[in-house]
């Protein structure tokens, strides 16, 4: 049969299939947990031989490095009555820091080390120790001799400690250094402080200080709190001394610890908890 004229070839459909895959083996999510899995298999049986292959002290020291470190309040750090501290003034200080406080491993410097001043031998920290009795000694007769400020030799106290000789000015229900609530020396206070300075001026050491309060609280409004009293306290006491003759030099420490170290731990609101220490360091080997 013949073609009709004028008619239009039929148009040719090509259907192109492309299959997905399975999404490239699930897009490889599958390796992910499968190198978890490895890696938390290692890891377990790396755990496995070093128990095996370790002994217990070895693994206590182990335990001991990643544990957390504890620190340990300081508690019975004031000193007790007395001119020398109840027993001399030689007598053991309770600052935890103490050396031979915890444990029974101590650290051996060999004696070829340097790198810093050296500490005094047996014989100067002796020779020391006696400079500092003589001082407690002098400061004590110094009060004592002036009529309107005997009764206040009792509020000094004297304890030696690792950092040096400690000097205590402490208050009671009948003495206040400051006004109460400020940082204002009392007349009491300033003519206290007045006698103390001279023996402090006379020696070299360095010289630290330290404000305690007591834990009466604050309201609101008062603007101000426990410890930027004690530093305030402290920072006036220092400069009282400087202008005393205690050059500014030899001051090495100022703080103020508010009442974390009551001086009577059973009633923080007892007024012996609001006091100044001053500590005079040790002297090294170099100092002169």
């Amino acid at each position: 049969m013949a073609a009709r004229p004028n008619t239009p070839p039929r148009p040719i459909i090509v259907k192109k299939v492309i299959e997905d895959g399975h999404g490239g083996h699930h897009g490889g999510a599958w390796k992910v947990a499968y190198a978890d899995f490895v890696t938390a298999m290692m890891a377990f049986f790396l755990l496995m031989w070093l128990l095996g292959a370790t002994t217990e002290k070895q693994r206590k020291a182990l335990a001991d490095y990643f544990a957390p470190t504890i620190v340990q309040v300081k508690q019975d750090s004031a000193g007790s009555k007395g001119l020398f501290g109840g027993d001399s003034l030689v007598s053991v200080d309770k600052y935890p820091h103490r050396q031979g406080q915890t444990g029974t491993r101590t650290m051996t410097i060999p004696r070829d080390a340097t790198g810093g001043p050296r500490e005094a031998s047996g014989r100067e920290r002796e020779n020391e120790r006696r400079r500092f009795q003589l001082l407690a000694q002098t400061m004590n007769e110094h009060v004592r001799a002036k009529a309107e400020l005997r009764r206040l030799a009792r509020n000094l106290r004297f304890t030696e400690t690792m950092e040096g000789l400690r000097i205590d000015v402490v208050d009671d229900a009948d003495f206040s250094m400051f006004v109460m609530g400020t940082s204002q020396l009392t007349p009491a206070g300033a003519k206290l402080f007045s006698e103390i300075a001279p023996p402090i001026a006379a020696v070299s050491n360095q010289v630290m200080i330290r404000g305690h309060t007591d834990s009466a609280p604050w309201s609101a409004k008062a603007g101000t709190n426990n410890w930027r009293l004690s530093v305030d306290r402290a920072e006036v006491a220092r400069n009282f001394l400087e202008y005393r003759g205690i050059t500014g030099d030899r001051f090495q420490r100022i703080e103020g610890v508010a009442d974390r170290e009551p001086y009577v731990a059973s009633d923080r609101f007892d007024p012996r908890n609001r006091r100044i220490s001053i500590t005079l360091g040790w002297r090294l080997a170099t100092d002169n």
